[in-house]
């Protein structure tokens, strides 16, 4: 089982940036993925969160209106668009999974499973 993020990378405030997420050893059909941050010294913040049908998903108020989460059931990969990004959407972007199929959690730690993380600097 392993969750494997790409995709981030320095990017200018008022850019765009797309995340994703593969899965492998395992399918993302019907299990939810959450999409996390984090900065140094602070704890993993839920940003996003997609249901194992594709059909709920979860954004928290800091990334409302500016990031979208969608799954390719295909590729076995859940992505995340950032768009309009700032200096504050600055950290190590992780995608998670318990294996559930509901996004009503989003406490980083009730999560087993991570990937290992992809840096998103936004930078002028």
């Amino acid at each position: 089982v392993q969750l494997s993020e790409s995709g981030g990378g320095l990017v200018q405030p008022g850019g765009s940036l797309r995340l994703s997420c593969v899965a492998s050893g395992f399918s993302l059909a019907d299990t939810k993925i959450h999409w996390f941050r984090q900065i140094p010294e602070k704890e993993r913040e839920g940003i996003a969160c997609i249901d194992g049908l594709g059909s709920e998903k979860w954004y928290a108020d800091s990334v409302e209106g500016r990031f979208t989460i969608r799954r390719d059931k295909s590729k076995n990969t859940v992505y995340l668009q950032m768009k309009n990004v700032t200096f504050e959407d600055t950290a190590v972007y992780y995608c998670a999974t318990d294996f559930g199929s509901f996004c009503f959690q989003h406490d980083a730690a009730t999560y087993t499973y991570w990937g290992q993380g992809t840096q998103v600097t936004v930078s002028s």
